[in-house]
Parts: structure tokens; sequence; C-alpha cells
């Protein structure tokens, strides 16, 4: 039943009922008729606004027009209906053949995916075995290997210096490949699964400096050169100064674990032990040095170069060192006897070597020369089995990622150069800030994260090669950067005399 207005017997869109008639009104109307008469228009009773009561009802359905209800006019109705059902449903046929077209465009893209995929996972395949059984390239010049100079004798109260070559021996090859063996198993045991308390890449870009330390080295010659932790326990960090010194650091107490001196000149290389008290560093001064953490004091000087040393990798099995240097020479010591097992240059290339690093597995490694060269070497055969060209400045620095395959390499070219060892050759190339200087390189332990450091800190997440982390707050050029244990934190080191740590 609907409600009529008593003045203009319409459906009213604000009803309300007048208490002296009871009758139904249009309020707009009544209020009008009201405020002209005092009254109520049916019974003429005094009547007020105020005393109208509203009737709250669902939105009133009008009656159609009495024009409407001629059979032509009701024809004409259903006509438009009809039309308006008929165009909607040409318009969902079309919508439907559309949606035919572009799903099976998508299981087409699927099926050719499938097939891509199960190709690559066939040349990965294949190229794991190459690199497993990788063997110096036939037709490259063998480079010479040469007597290193004769022991020194040491006096007041330094420790021996060693640097008489013994070759290198069946059973430290053996010792060598056994290693390289164990590693590749292991290895290939974690897959590409990643540690579950691994720090995610949008936890990882939230990081903050969380602590600074200035006062490890000196103030009259400031400078962090060298920056590294120990693996074992990432709260240990190693740090050597342009004053000379090498700096044991304890981060969870604050405070200095070791000072160690006896270098004549800055010390812009050093490695910590994983599994002894013990840390190395190299200098400029020619000398490769060996510390006793606990002890305080330098238990071996091994002088492998004519020339500074420019690059220091400790072996997988923690028994050898690798260096390079400005006299052109890699050479491989043993730490226990402080002896050179061999010494080699390459004969063809007259170029000082500037870094050097060890592959993960051990068995061959990476050396930056100043003729922006990357050179790829063979240990038991002492050989160059590989060249990377690309850079067009000297190499400033080289890492190896810990799932074997891809290398990392900057140069005074302001860019970033990944390779593929498994391809030999360039894949992707990270170009820089003009006048950008790369100083350091380190993937985390896991493989997943790249660390830049040089005009300012970067970390980028590997496959993609995305930036997600950016810091600043060094005032000089950054020397070394390292991450923590599953990446909880990092840690740089710069010419501004700070070790600077960042964390959630």
């Amino acid at each position: 039943m609907s409600l009529v207005c008593a003045i203009c017997n319409e459906v009213p869109e604000h009803p309300c009922v007048s208490p002296v008639s009871n009758l139904v009104f249009e309020r707009r109307l009544i209020e009008k008729y009201i405020a002209e008469n005092g009254a109520d228009p049916v019974s003429g009773q005094p009547l007020s606004e105020e005393q109208l009561i509203d009737i709250k009802v669902s939105h009133p359905i009008r009656p159609k027009a009495p024009s409407a209800t001629s059979i032509p006019a009701i024809l004409k109705a259903l006509q438009d209906e009809w039309d308006a059902v008929m165009l909607h449903s040409f318009t969902l046929r079309q919508q439907l053949q559309t949606t035919r077209q572009e799903l099976s465009h998508a299981l087409y893209q699927h099926d050719a995916a499938c097939r891509v995929i199960a190709r690559l996972t066939k040349e990965v395949t294949a190229a794991r075995e190459a690199l497993a059984t990788l063997k110096p390239q036939a037709g490259l010049i063998v480079p010479q290997a040469v007597p290193s100079s004769q022991p020194t004798a040491a006096g007041g109260g330094e420790p021996m210096e060693v640097s008489e070559q013994v070759g290198m021996t069946p059973e430290i090859i053996q010792k060598l490949q056994d290693k390289a063996t164990v590693l590749t198993t292991e290895r290939k045991k974690r897959g590409k699964t990643v540690p579950e308390e691994l720090v995610r890449a949008e936890d990882l870009g939230k990081y903050r400096q969380v602590a600074s330390h200035a006062g490890l080295h000196s103030a009259s010659i400031p400078g962090i050169l060298a920056l590294d932790l120990c693996p074992t326990d990432t709260n240990k960090v190693l740090t050597g100064g342009a004053d000379k010194n090498v700096v044991v650091f304890d981060k969870n107490a604050e405070h200095i674990m070791a000072t160690l001196k006896g270098h004549t000149k800055k010390v812009t290389n050093v490695i910590y032990h994983p599994s002894q008290s013990v840390v190395f560093s190299s200098s400029p001064d020619s000398t490769i040095r060996v510390w006793s953490v606990s002890g305080g004091s330098c238990v071996q000087v091994i002088r492998a170069h004519e020339g500074g040393v420019t690059g220091l990798s400790l072996h997988a099995t923690g028994d050898y060192l690798l260096s390079s240097s400005e006299d052109q020479y890699w050479a491989f010591s043993d730490i226990q006897t402080g002896r050179v097992l061999t010494k080699v240059t390459d004969e063809t290339a007259s170029c000082a070597l500037t870094c050097a690093q060890f592959h993960p597995d051990g068995l061959i490694f990476g050396t930056g020369t100043a003729d922006s060269q990357i050179k790829i070497w063979d240990l038991k055969e002492r050989t160059n089995v590989a060249n990377f060209p690309g850079h067009s400045g000297p190499v400033t620095a080289i890492a190896f990622s810990e799932n074997g395959y891809y290398l990392a390499t900057g140069a005074q070219d302001c860019s970033v150069r990944l390779w593929d060892l498994r391809k030999l050759k360039n894949f992707k190339t990270i170009t820089l800030d003009h006048a950008y200087e790369v100083k350091s390189l380190m993937f985390d332990q896991s493989g997943t994260y790249l660390a830049v450091g040089g005009s300012d800190i970067r970390v980028y997440v590997c496959k993609q090669w995305s930036e997600v982390l950016n810091f600043n707050e060094h005032t000089g050029l950054v020397t070394g950067v390292a991450f923590g244990q599953h990446s909880q934190f990092l840690t740089s080191s710069g010419m501004d005399r700070s070790l600077k740590f960042y964390s959630l």
C-alpha cells in the first residue's frame, strides 16, 4: 500500500503525519501551508512544524505515469528491454572470445618456457661437469716458476724470515685435491637452498648504522685500509691501518683484543684464520706476517716477494696462503713452515698484480692486474687457464661467490663486472656513478648478496643484481666491507679511520 499526500495526491518523497488530522503529507508542502496559515490543511485546527511526525519508509517507487499504461507504451518498453539484453549478450560473447585467445597464448608460452628450461637445465649440468674437471687450456704459454731470494736472518727478537722455495710436492697436490672434492660434494648437497637464518632482502634493506668506532688506529696517520671477520665467529673483527698496525676488535664487548705492530709500511690486506687464533697481514714493505692473537706477537715473516704485496688469500685447507705483488709474481706459501712452495709469473704480460683471491674449492684462483686483466690460474699445474678482458683500468677488487660459479671484479672504470666461470664470459656489468672508486667486493657466506665498497656502500641481490642497500655514512673512501653470520649485520671500514656496523 502506497502512502499518498493529502494535498497533492502523489507519493511523497519525505512523508510525515499530522497529529491533528492523522493524515499523511509531503513535508515541504505542509511546511509551506503551516508557514502561511498556521493550521492543519484538512481540519483547520492550529498546527506547528514541531508537531509533525516523520515516517521512515524504504525508498518509494513511484507508479508509472498514466501514459505508460497503454498497450503501445508497454510494447515499446518490452522492445527496449529486449534490445538491452541482446547488446549485453553480444558484449559477453566478445569478452569470452578474447579470454579464450589469451588463455591459448598463455598455454603456448608455458609450453615454450618448459622446453627452454629443459634445455638450460641440460646445459647447466654439462657446464657443472666441465667446471669440475677444469684443466689448463691447450695452446696457452706456461708461466715460468722462478726461485725466491735467499733466507734472511732475523735479529732483535724478530721471528724467522723464510722465503725458500721448496716446490709443490705430490702430497700437497693430493691434499688440495681431497679438500676440493669434499667442498664440491658439500656444495652439491646444499644445492640451491638458502639458510633459513639468512636475513631476507626486504629486511636487509631496513639496515641502519648502529655503531661506529674511530679509535682503533692512530689519528695522526688516519685510515683503515683492510677489513676481515673471523669466519667462525663474525663478532671478531680484524683491521689493517695506514698506521702500520693490525688490530683485532671484539664487536660484542666493544674493545680491542690485540694491537699487532711490526710492519714498516701501511697494512693493505688482512685475513682471520677460521679455526685458529691466528691472523695474517701483508704490506707494501714486501712482507707477509703471521700473528698470534692470544700472544699478541708476530710468529712468522714470509718474504715471498721483492715488491709490495698487493693481494692475500687463505686456502680452504687453512694451511696455505696465496699472495700477489707489484713484482708481477704470485706466490703459494705454507703458513706452518713459512716456506714459499711456488712462485709464478706470466712472462707474456710483464704487468704488476693488484689483487688475488682463491676460488671456494681452492684448485683455481683469480688475480687482477694493473693493465685491467683478470687471470684465472690452475694451482696444481701453476698455469694461466683463462683471461677475462673488459675493464679499462687497474683491477682493484676481486671476489668469488660461494656457489663457485660467479666471479665479481671491480676496477678504476666505475664498474663492477660479473663473470660466469662455466661459460668463461661476462654476463652482467653494474655501471656505477661517475668517478666511483671500487675498493672492496664481498659476497656473503651463502652467495645471496654482493657488497660493494668504495665511494659509498652498496648491497646487491645476486641473480637479480638489484640494489637493496646504500650507505653514505663514511666521510672518506670505504676500503673494506664484510657480512656477519647469515648477514645478521654488515660492517665497513674507511679512510676516515672509522669502523662501522649496520643492522636492524
